[in-house]
């Protein structure tokens, strides 16, 4: 529904029943008469908590849940009697609330993103647990790994991307069930990894740049010169191969005169990049000394 007609409606948030709710609600089911064509059924209180719990916040989940109990329970001429293995038959395996293209599916990748974020590998688990049994696709998991990766752990520690994409080949290779272990594998190592986001944040300013300013031109040193008139009207004049300059770093300015000094990278102090920081105050050391001596 679009925002026009979304604005004239009544909006009601449902939200799951509680477990008391269900509980509630399967006991006064039991009690009614007219529930299971005049016969008294027998189930404990435990039993029927069980079964609030299996329906996961659906009343609906919890009364045809209680039927099918019913139904294959020992049945007596005016009695239905309910054992605990009548209720384990038919909750064997759970239903989960899981909406792949709806909001709980964007709810559950969030949390498990942003449990990674905060590094808590635990409840990272849970989410990734609660998406693969709830019948998500395990390549988009691994896609989105893929993209934490890189975006939250970035240069901290490289190898993340590495481990992120080796999941994501370990899904396509052999898919469900077995592939859940690679996932948690990737997850579980991410949520841990040190956190460095510089490299979203340098992209992000460069492209800021690249669609607000004017496009200037490429400095003419750092142009290919792939042809004779290229060369002559000056392609590739003052460039300086950095293999051979001191501290590999040549006197020359990649950048278009108009952005000249501009910073898109900060390195943080975390893991890896701790050490590429370093690296980088020694250039700049370098590039302000090089801008010395021109003057």
């Amino acid at each position: 529904m679009n925002g026009a007609l979304l604005s004239r409606c009544k909006v009601f948030v449902l939200k799951p029943l509680s477990e008391d709710d269900l509980f509630t609600l399967l006991r006064r089911a039991v009690a009614d008469d007219r529930s299971f064509g005049g016969k008294r059924v027998v189930i404990a209180d435990d039993l029927l908590r069980a079964i609030a719990v299996f329906a996961n916040g659906d009343a609906r989940t919890a009364l045809s849940t209680l039927e099918m109990v019913a139904l294959n329970s020992e049945e007596a001429e005016e009695t239905i009697t309910v054992t605990p293995d009548n209720v384990e038959q038919c909750t064997s395996r759970k239903s989960l609330l899981y909406d792949k293209t709806g909001e709980e599916h964007y709810n559950i990748i969030s949390a498990l993103h942003k449990s990674m974020r905060n590094s808590d590998p635990d409840a990272a688990v849970y989410w990734l647990a609660r998406m693969l049994e709830g019948g998500e696709d395990p390549l988009y998991v691994a896609r989105r790994i893929t993209r934490f990766a890189s975006e939250d752990v970035g240069l901290a520690d490289p190898r993340a991307l590495e481990i992120a994409v080796a999941a994501y080949q370990a899904c396509h290779f052999i898919g469900m069930p077995e592939c859940s272990v690679h996932l948690a594998e990737a997850v579980i190592y991410l949520s841990l990894a040190p956190k460095s986001n510089s490299s979203y944040i340098a992209y992000e300013r460069a492209k800021r740049d690249a669609l607000s300013r004017t496009a200037d031109p490429v400095p003419l040193a750092i142009r290919n010169a792939a042809t004779k008139l290229m060369k002559e009207v000056g392609y590739g004049k003052g460039y300086r191969l950095a293999h051979y300059a001191e501290n590999k770093i040549a006197d020359l300015d990649c950048l278009p005169d108009a952005l000249l000094g501009t910073e898109y990278y900060t390195p943080t102090t975390e893991g890896v990049e701790a050490r590429i920081k370093t690296r980088l105050e020694q250039i700049k050391a370098w590039k302000a000394e090089l801008k010395k001596r021109r003057s």
